[in-house]
């Protein structure tokens, strides 16, 4: 029982202490009118608060921070457009299951309702981005709410859980009480699978002659990666990492066909389409993995293994359900699968065959520009071999988002982060923030696009002020990159509103010195390795590179939008690679 249960104390003081006792080392906020009375006691907390220059800035930091660790990221804001501006960054965190719990000040209880200053129902705006909410008016009930919360998001399917808690009652006193234990009302997450339905996997597994193992981002959640090198292995079959499992599976793994779906290798989109069995592991059949659904993986049967049962069946039906934490599923189907190949093992060598086939005749690459302009997939690829697997990659959205999945080797977990099922321009500067926070002996890049970075570079500010000195490669092709791609191949190369002119302004590399960072350059192939370098070598504060590239350069392969995986694209051409008598 802890120490200070039975002390009397103000709200505000309880919250402090709740936050300590749930683990909490660091934060990220802003004080304001409704929160205050929770600022003075963390002025006398050990948690390290880090005062952002914007809470859409906590919310990611938060986020970058819990992806990085696998800790629960906490941020703090006030009332009204304070709570407000964290919508994004709890949707984003919920959207890709990231444990984050936002704490928010609310108007004093009895002025709740009446359009008070800086009043917002945020308990209502977050309640479809949240994993679940609450709302505090009675100072004696907010021990319980923190732990309950810190609980409720990272058990489970990890997610975000906001604490909106009334100004009277952080003023308020009470009598402290820290529960020593949790029990929520229809709140039980499954951990292990059902023993007959193991067994089911294990029969199909054991029949099938043209398997796949699509992994999703579950397997970092659950820490289950050492389980799925064992199980690939064990299986001899293809692995294919959706876009928020990259790194869960090492790139350099013979095995391994890279990343599925919209931008994903010919190789690993083929093989989802001509498998006989998904192995799917922690993933939720996104449309940009599918592409049109009624065509997915039609020869397929689906083994689903996912910790959230709403997932089973959601967008595909499964042949066989294993409901329950991903290292629990996987070590529990390693000795069934065992004791099924002890009668009879699938002989792979004729899908291994083909699967080696589509690898090598289409890897993925890149042209330079003829023009002598910079390649961004080179700059993305060289500072992927310079800074090393060990890095941690946090990207924002769009081209660079891609060409950082595709060209940077990942080997593993919790090296490479990004805003997968939001898409949240304005991610990576914050997120990186937040990672460099929870792993500081890690070197962090943010790979940036000119767009995506002018949403929220203010927190290199920041980082200046709290040596968190995180590294930056903005790729500046002047435009909202993917926006432009699209204009390009579907509306006839009219470009409404997608030029953003920056290689004149702002002079990033002014600009990042202006805000207390190292700025520099890069326009020349010849340049590139030496600018990383030199970026490398800065370690003391933050450094920012404008790498001026190729404005034209596209993301491919391409599956477009609603169209069949079959379908899939390597040139601007738009002509599909397949037909009928290739596949």
């Amino acid at each position: 029982m802890s120490s200070e249960n039975g002390t009397k104390m103000t709200g505000a003081t309880s919250l402090v202490k709740s936050l300590e006792h749930a683990g909490v080392d660091v934060m990220f906020g802003i004080p304001g009118g409704a929160i205050l009375p929770a600022y003075d006691p963390i002025f006398d907390s050990p948690i390290r608060h880090i005062l952002v220059r914007h809470e859409q800035g906590a919310g990611h930091a938060a986020t970058g921070y819990a992806q990085a660790t696998g800790r629960v990221g906490v941020c703090i804001a006030t009332s009204g457009p304070g709570a407000t501006n964290l919508v994004t960054p709890l949707a984003d965190a919920q959207m890709d299951s990231v444990p984050i719990v936002a704490i928010t000040g609310q108007v004093a209880s009895g002025a709740i309702g009446t359009d008070a200053f800086q009043e917002a129902d945020i308990r209502g705006i977050t309640m479809p981005v949240t994993k679940h909410n609450y709302l505090v008016t009675d100072a004696a009930d907010i021990p319980r709410a923190i732990a309950e919360a810190f609980h409720i998001a990272r058990t489970g399917r990890p997610g975000a859980v906001l604490v909106d808690i009334a100004k009277d009652a952080m003023q308020n006193q009470t009598i402290f009480n820290w529960p020593e234990s949790l029990s929520l009302a229809g709140y039980s997450p499954v951990l292990d699978p059902e023993t007959s339905a193991v067994r089911d996997a294990a029969r199909l597994i054991s029949e099938s002659s043209s398997p796949v193992l699509y992994v999703g981002g579950g397997v970092i959640k659950s820490n289950a990666h050492k389980e799925l090198l064992k199980l690939a292995e064990l299986t001899g079959a293809p692995v294919v990492t959706t876009l928020m499992a990259r790194g869960g599976f090492p790139d350099s793994h013979h095995q391994h066909l890279g990343m599925p779906g919209m931008h994903g290798t010919v190789a690993a989109v083929t093989a989802l389409q001509k498998a006989d069995l998904l192995i799917t592991l922690g993933a939720r059949f996104d449309d940009r993995v599918t592409g049109k659904l009624s065509s997915f993986a039609p020869l397929a049967k689906i083994i689903h293994a996912d910790i959230d049962p709403a997932e089973i069946g959601k967008n595909r039906r499964a042949d066989v359900a294993l409901v329950g934490d991903l290292k629990r599923t996987i070590e529990a189907l390693i000795p069934a699968l065992n004791a099924e190949y002890s009668k009879s093992k699938p002989d792979l060598t004729a899908w291994w065959i083909q699967l080696n086939s589509w690898r090598s005749r289409y890897p993925l690459g890149y042209d330079h520009p003829e023009d002598g302009s910079l390649s961004p997939q080179f700059v993305i690829e060289r500072l992927g071999k310079i800074a090393g697997p060990e890095a941690i990659y946090v990207s924002g959205v769009g081209q660079h988002q891609m060409w950082a999945s595709q060209f940077v080797s990942y080997e593993n977990p919790r090296t490479w982060l990004n805003s997968g099922g939001l898409g949240t321009m304005g991610y990576s500067i914050p997120a990186a923030m937040g990672a460099k926070v929870g792993a500081p002996d890690k070197v962090v890049w943010a790979i940036d696009g000119d767009g995506c970075f002018q949403m929220t570079n203010q927190e290199l500010v920041t980082c200046a002020l709290n040596n968190i000195p995180i590294k930056v490669a903005i790729i500046n092709n002047e435009s909202l990159g993917m926006v432009r791609q699209w204009q390009t191949l579907f509306y006839n190369q009219r470009y409404s509103n997608t030029d953003l002119h920056s290689k004149r302004i702002p002079d990033f590399a002014k600009l990042a010195e202006a805000m207390g960072c190292v700025g520099l350059r890069c326009d020349s192939r010849d340049d590139v390795d030496r600018t990383i370098a030199q970026a490398m070598e800065i370690n003391d504060q933050p450094v920012v590179v404008d790498f001026s590239v190729h404005r034209d350069a596209m993301v491919w392969p391409m599956v477009a939008a609603g169209t069949s995986n079959d379908d899939i694209v390597i040139a601007r051409s738009m002509a599909p690679i397949w037909d009928s008598q290739e596949l």
